[in-house]
């Protein structure tokens, strides 16, 4: 897919590379709230009920490639496992179960990024705002985002030289 985007010369703002000043993800970060507050729940159902097992652990970072070393990614329809008699519940996107309050926060906090981006184009947004321009990961078939450039053996090429 990243070969296709590039390939195509599009401009690519990725939801989990906008970033604040302060380093935090505030795209990633309704999810990440929703997973949270969800979080309680399996670990209550699964502690509740006879599995044999002394403890779960509940992963909300399995995403993003887990908080644990035991951790593995699971679905909701196959939800746990047992590692050393505790029981592990590492679904990928928990929100996706709670979907209309999950599309509500992500709308809340994607709208604003993107009426600036429908409202100056994407050159003039990035100028303006630097938390869209760390969003740019491909810009007219360049690579821009060094997460990508690394997992791809890509060149990285400068935003602001694209802009």
């Amino acid at each position: 897919m990243t070969h296709a985007l590039v390939d195509s010369k599009a401009v690519c703002i990725a939801y989990e590379t906008i970033q604040k000043k302060d380093g935090s993800l505030p795209l990633l970060m309704p999810m990440s709230e929703v997973a949270g507050r969800m979080a309680i729940q399996p670990g209550a159902k699964y502690l509740e009920m006879a599995q044999g097992g002394e403890g779960v652990l509940v992963d909300v970072a399995i995403d993003q490639g887990g908080c644990f070393e035991t951790s593995k990614a699971t679905t909701h329809t196959d939800p746990t496992y047992i590692v050393d008699n505790v029981i592990h519940y590492c679904v990928a996107n928990m929100p996706g179960a709670v979907a209309k309050t999950a599309t509500l926060a992500l709308t809340n906090a994607t709208l604003p990024y993107a009426l600036e981006i429908a409202n100056k184009g994407w050159k003039e947004a990035m100028k303006s705002n630097q938390e869209i321009k760390l969003g740019a990961n491909v810009i007219d078939g360049k690579v821009c985002y060094n997460g990508v450039t690394d997992a791809f053996n890509i060149e990285l090429a400068d935003v602001d030289s694209l802009l």
